[in-house]
């Protein structure tokens, strides 16, 4: 499993990530998607196109409505992510309004959660659990036995009204009648040789019954799409449809320069800002003003590096990679308490430079069942120009596609289709993934807004 980050920010430089497959998920454009079968499998995750829809009767066009101009905004992105151990089907989408004069609004993007009860899949699923729930048993009673053992044995050797039958002086009892005392697993729990192998047994049958739920749970599903042509889905605007791929982070070693042997550095201060008869300390100011640069920018074109096809970065219940340090960032990742600095000598101390953490206290909870909504995804900027080209088959070099990527970043594209301004928009969603109807009753199915960060590229 990859290794979790740390969800802290700082202005200094980056930390060494070098090698490190993360936790987050990248979406990637994989081509055009033409097949009926696929347009119409809510589980196949899409960029633009018409949304499939998993709750019946389809959802109001209202949902995909932008809150300034009251049109119907294109769908950017539709992705299939059922939460771990859930019985629900789940899905997410993702509409924005690309008309000039709404960018910079509130609700010109909104996110919206599908949720549908799979029945088959429950059944799987609370079997699977109660397996789980045996083992943990068995590993229990198995520890209390070997504590048992262990009290056991803490006799008076002396004493006969204890003593029972003699020991065995070679040890082979375990071995001749299967009286085999629980051995301990690296995570501590006790188990027998025999529960050991039925452990094994079960944790396979479970990895091939879950390799067969998640098929089942997929051809099973009944794929709603849009319910005729009478559907007002149909003539809502859209951009081409493009597969959405997933595919892990992974973050690579930056090239080391080495300097030639011989090489000699000379520092311009050691010379008291003079060499050569000539005052030298201009050299240090003008590198200093030089600095003046969005250091939170500068992390995320750095990070984008690593995948520049990036359209979607996905990482449920970490933390977002904010765009710039603009109102979003501070409130994402306030200004860390500082202790006051020491006035007089004696007191004198070093104070150690604090790290901005993360902190979701700020995200209004879920209107529903009022649980915290979580970090689950966010748009990157190079969806701005896979929708804005229209074609998801265009083969770009690298250096194409990182200086259209850095096109968009600059906003440099102004006539470009959708003519998007955000820089990364950040989707919450209710943390417990909670199905509940309007008046807040357990449900099958559900339709449910979740909240979106926006940060413009301004």
């Amino acid at each position: 499993m990859p290794p979790a980050r740390e969800d802290d920010w700082s202005d200094s430089e980056d930390e060494d990530l070098a090698e490190v497959e993360t936790a987050v998920l990248l979406g990637v454009p994989d081509g055009p998607l033409d097949l009926e079968s696929d347009l119409n499998d809510v589980a196949v995750s899409r960029i633009g196109g018409h949304p499939a829809f998993l709750a019946s009767p389809e959802p109001s066009l209202s949902s995909s409505q932008c809150k300034i101009c009251s049109s119907p905004m294109e769908l950017l992105v539709q992705m299939w992510c059922p939460f771990e151990d859930s019985p629900m089907d789940r899905a997410l989408y993702l509409w924005g309004c690309g008309r000039a004069g709404c960018q910079g609004g509130d609700g010109t993007v909104r996110a919206w959660r599908g949720l549908r009860y799979n029945e088959k899949y429950a059944i799987k699923l609370e079997r699977k659990l109660a397996k789980q729930r045996e083992r943990e048993q068995q590993k229990a009673e198995a520890l209390a036995e070997e504590a048992k053992k262990k009290a056991a044995g803490k006799i008076n050797p002396f004493s006969l009204k204890n003593s029972t039958s003699a020991p065995n002086p070679f040890g082979l009892g375990a071995q001749l009648f299967g009286d085999v005392s629980p051995s301990f697993d690296q995570d501590g729990s006790a188990t027998t040789a025999g529960a050991a192998k039925v452990d094994d047994e079960e944790f396979s049958s479970d990895d091939d019954e879950g390799s067969s739920s998640e098929k089942s749970l997929v051809t099973a599903m009944a794929s709603t799409s849009i319910s005729g042509n009478e559907s007002p889905w149909k003539a809502a605007p859209s951009y081409p449809t493009l597969y959405l791929s997933t595919v892990a982070e992974y973050i690579s070693a930056p090239p080391k320069f080495k300097l030639p042997p011989g090489t000699q550095i000379i520092d311009p201060s050691e010379e008291d800002g003079k060499a050569g008869g000539k005052d030298v300390s201009w050299i240090s100011e003008a590198y200093e003003n030089s600095l003046d640069v969005d250091q939170v920018f500068d992390k995320f074109s750095k990070r984008v590096e690593s995948e520049p096809e990036q359209c979607v970065r996905y990482e449920l219940k970490g933390a977002p990679l904010p765009f710039s340090s603009d109102a979003t960032f501070k409130r994402l990742f306030p200004d860390p308490k500082q202790e006051p600095l020491p006035v007089t000598k004696p007191a004198f101390n070093v104070v150690q430079p604090q790290k901005r953490v993360y902190d979701p206290s700020s995200i209004p909870a879920c209107p529903l069942c009022r649980g915290p909504r979580v970090f689950e995804c966010q748009l990157m900027p190079n969806l701005i120009n896979v929708l804005s080209s229209g074609s998801g088959d265009e083969k770009l070099t690298d250096e194409q596609r990182r200086k259209a990527v850095e096109k968009v970043l600059k906003k440099g594209d102004k006539d470009a289709h959708g003519s998007m301004e955000w820089g990364t928009c950040m989707i919450f969603s209710c943390e417990k993934d909670c199905c509940l109807d309007a008046n807040k009753k357990v449900s099958k199915e559900a339709w449910r807004e979740e909240y979106v960060l926006v940060q413009w590229d301004v």
